[in-house]
């Protein structure tokens, strides 16, 4: 099956969304894209009108808005037996929550994993909805993150203050 694509433009920077027809096999962030200076005014959906394209861009668009704090949509991204229980795993820290690449491990069963895990975590295709964002590091701090950290940090904070009221969680 073709993969589809659309581009979403969000508070942190131009998003692709892909589908192979069936489920949404990756949300990437164009690296292409500058921070921008005022991100609210460049909320715009772009799409060719396929339905799953437009029901994640939708979501997305009620994410950045601190409407949505679960997703519904199918996924499906390809991986192994070990990186699918790492995704799982992912899809279960609450909103608004962090939690550290050690209790990813132990989340999976496999506390000596932990390098794995991170590794696992780093190559997830499907940014926000299988939130890779809200894995840290053990003192805190905000470690690895693909999308850039300015894009980690924003995302977590968007999250906090919706989910607790918090305005600004780390300085970068």
């Amino acid at each position: 099956m073709p993969i589809l694509n659309s581009f979403f433009s969000s508070p942190v920077g131009l998003i692709e969304i892909r589908t192979t027809g069936d489920a949404i096999s990756a949300v990437l962030f164009a690296h292409t894209l500058k921070h921008p200076a005022n991100p609210m005014e460049t909320m715009e959906t772009q799409h060719p009108g396929h339905p799953l394209l437009t029901a994640c861009t939708m979501q997305l668009k009620e994410y950045f808005e601190g409407k949505r704090m679960h997703f519904d949509l199918p996924l499906q991204q390809q991986g192994s037996a070990f990186q699918q229980t790492v995704w799982t795993a992912l899809c279960e820290i609450p909103y608004g929550r962090t939690i550290s690449y050690l209790e990813l491990s132990k989340r999976i069963g496999n506390v000596k994993a932990i390098r794995a895990a991170g590794t696992a975590n780093g190559s997830n295709a499907i940014s926000i909805i299988v939130p890779c964002h809200r894995v840290i590091g053990s003192n805190g701090s905000l470690t690895g993150y693909g999308g850039d950290l300015w894009r980690k940090k924003w995302l977590l904070e968007h999250e906090g203050k919706f989910a607790n009221g918090v305005q600004k969680l780390f300085d970068l």
